[in-house]
């Protein structure tokens, strides 16, 4: 690997959710809210208004920190929908968890520009975007216009194909370059709160994936930004114990302890309850 200049970092990162000030000093939950009836994990599938309103009211109740939603299933082989179908099932939700929990913050995870507008000026305050902005050329710009912290995802191919044989010569290297060059082209939009995802499951392979988790506070020294971790109930864990994602919550919280272990700042989950639990056990380990 390369050597990398590594960038003077804030030990308490902050990001700044339309004026609520988020510290991610202690990692921070975020809850999976699939407003959706096609995901790879059974149990977070829902589309009906009561069903997300029952879940955002679970995840909060538990410590998320914040509601992550999600109108398109981004698993390999699904179908794509168009963004006025997003927009048609996530402003709904946004409204009614904002009716209800004034103060929670909604991130919305679409690859669409439109959608991330709609949905800023819907309430939600925080875009994650799994194309870091390679599925339309919008999306940057608009988010540097709304002023709401991104996430920025690594993501080899797209959803469709990204599991059909994905290679590289040295897989941080190359997330890691790919990021530079969007944290680079973020600011240059006037993106304040970048946050790195290296994507776990999109586009790896089990041994790449689990490279980067050994590898993954390295993001943080060479970029300066948060990282956030997604690793709940993928195949890296139920396909190498052999079993389902429905079995994976045992396998889940030790990836993100050890995601913990080096240094994460934000878990995305679908089970909130174990994951602030995990949190909670290492900041006492870490006093």
């Amino acid at each position: 690997m390369k050597p990398y200049h590594v960038p003077a970092t804030t030990s308490s990162p902050v990001i700044n959710c339309r004026g609520q000030l988020l510290s991610l000093a202690t990692p921070a939950v975020m809850g999976i809210i699939n407003v959706t009836t096609d995901s790879f994990y059974e149990g977070n599938r829902m589309h009906e208004l009561h069903l997300v309103m029952e879940k955002a009211a679970q995840h909060l109740a538990e410590g998320a920190a914040i509601l992550d939603l999600g109108a398109q299933s981004t698993r390999p082989g699904a179908e794509m929908v168009g963004p006025e179908e997003e927009i048609h099932r996530l402003i709904p939700a946004i409204h009614a968890i904002l009716n209800k929990y004034p103060t929670a913050i909604i991130s919305v995870d679409t690859w669409y520009a439109a959608v991330a507008e709609k949905a800023v000026h819907a309430g939600a305050a925080i875009i994650n975007d799994v194309s870091a902005g390679d599925m339309d050329a919008d999306m940057i710009p608009v988010v540097g216009k709304l002023q709401v912290p991104y996430i920025a995802m690594h993501m080899q191919g797209k959803p469709a194909t990204m599991q059909q044989n994905p290679q590289y010569e040295d897989v941080v290297a190359e997330v890691l370059d790919y990021l530079v060059q969007k944290l680079a082209a973020c600011r240059a939009a006037g993106i304040k709160d970048f946050i790195a995802d290296p994507g776990f499951g999109f586009g790896k392979t089990i041994d790449h994936n689990y490279t980067l988790l050994k590898n993954l506070r390295l993001f943080y020294d060479v970029l300066g930004v948060p990282v956030l971790t997604g690793i709940s109930r993928k195949s890296m864990i139920y396909k190498l114990l052999n079993i389902t994602p429905a079995e994976a919550l045992n396998g889940t919280t030790v990836l993100n302890t050890i995601a913990l272990q080096q240094g994460t700042h934000i878990l995305r989950v679908h089970d909130v309850k174990a994951a602030v639990e995990a949190v909670r056990i290492m900041k006492k380990m870490n006093g």
